[in-house]
């Protein structure tokens, strides 16, 4: 079964509300990453920014299943 959120009313895909998730994690991490200098050894920020998103978004689609109930 395809896991759903109701929002008053209205039905959104789960995948929806962890990609959202994910973007305010990356925005926080990538400032992070920038404050530390990482970036000033990255070839191409965009590819690596879209990694760092795929490899979040991951980790928290895992760790949301982890913890759910059935």
């Amino acid at each position: 079964m395809i896991g759903e959120f109701d929002l008053v009313g209205v039905f959104l895909p789960e995948l929806l509300v962890w990609m959202l998730v994910t973007y305010c994690i990356q925005f926080f991490v990538g400032k992070g990453l920038a404050r530390a200098g990482l970036y000033r050894h990255v070839w191409h920020r965009s590819v690596f920014d879209l990694a760092l998103y795929i490899v979040l978004l991951g980790l928290v689609v895992f760790v949301s299943h982890s913890f759910s109930i059935g």
